[in-house]
């Protein structure tokens, strides 16, 4: 996606490896990115603020079960995130 996600995604690798673990370096596609950015914008203006960054974890954790599970790839995340996003934000316009 850009340099920062690249050196990010190493920087989780090496704190991984440290505790016995290895990973492979996560990437971020840019559909993802991008609906990640817009269910913390929802997030931060149907709530309080700060619980956007919570809301996106939350995301990521939706969305890795929901790859253990059905393996989607990346557009089908997006879309996944898509239509919480939007139900979340029909309920709070």
């Amino acid at each position: 996606m850009n340099q920062f996600f690249e050196a990010l995604g190493q920087q989780w690798v090496d704190a991984a490896q440290k505790r016995g673990a290895r990973i492979a370096k996560p990437e971020l596609d840019s559909r993802v990115a991008l609906e990640l950015l817009e269910l913390a914008r929802v997030a931060a203006h149907t709530q309080e603020r700060r619980f956007a960054p919570l809301t996106c974890y939350l995301a990521g954790v939706a969305a890795e079960r929901l790859r253990a599970t059905t393996q989607p790839d990346d557009e089908a995340v997006a879309a996944y995130i898509l239509e919480v996003r939007q139900k979340l934000e029909a309920e709070n316009p």
